[in-house]
């Protein structure tokens, strides 16, 4: 029996902020967008349809949830998601802010110039009002 745990890679890019309920919450350490990480806690799973029909119903329910605080938080003009899992096959949804103006606005933030490191402090600003959003 295989065991759950985050792809190593997800882990060196990324802080965990909490589980929710399938997924852990992770932010990206990259501080250009205010990016977040869903990884559903299934061991061997690398797309949507290799999770159950709940699992499935749960990871839009979080993705959702996580896609309304992100916005509430940030007054983004557009919350983009997406599980691509080209590199790290871990099944994972990305959900990041984006507004006119931000780095490579309109276009994508996948190997768009080189990650620029989130201050500790924002990080933890940013994760403190991601949590009271998502627990009102």
């Amino acid at each position: 029996m295989s065991y759950f745990r985050t792809d190593e890679r997800l882990e060196r890019d990324s802080d965990l902020l909490t589980k929710i309920g399938l997924c852990e919450l992770r932010l990206m350490k990259d501080g250009r967008w205010p990016w977040l990480v869903l990884v559903p806690q299934r061991p061997d799973v690398s797309e949507i349809f290799d999770l159950t029909p709940l699992d499935q119903t749960m990871l839009t329910f979080e993705t959702t949830l996580v896609a309304e605080a992100l916005k509430q938080v940030t007054g983004a003009t557009k919350i983009n998601t997406g599980a691509l899992g080209n590199i790290v096959r871990q099944l994972h949804v990305h959900v990041i802010a984006r507004s006119e103006g931000d780095p490579n606005w309109p276009g994508p933030v996948w190997g768009h110039g080189t990650a620029v490191p989130r201050a500790e402090a924002d990080a933890k600003a940013l994760s403190a009002k991601l949590l009271d959003a998502l627990n009102p």
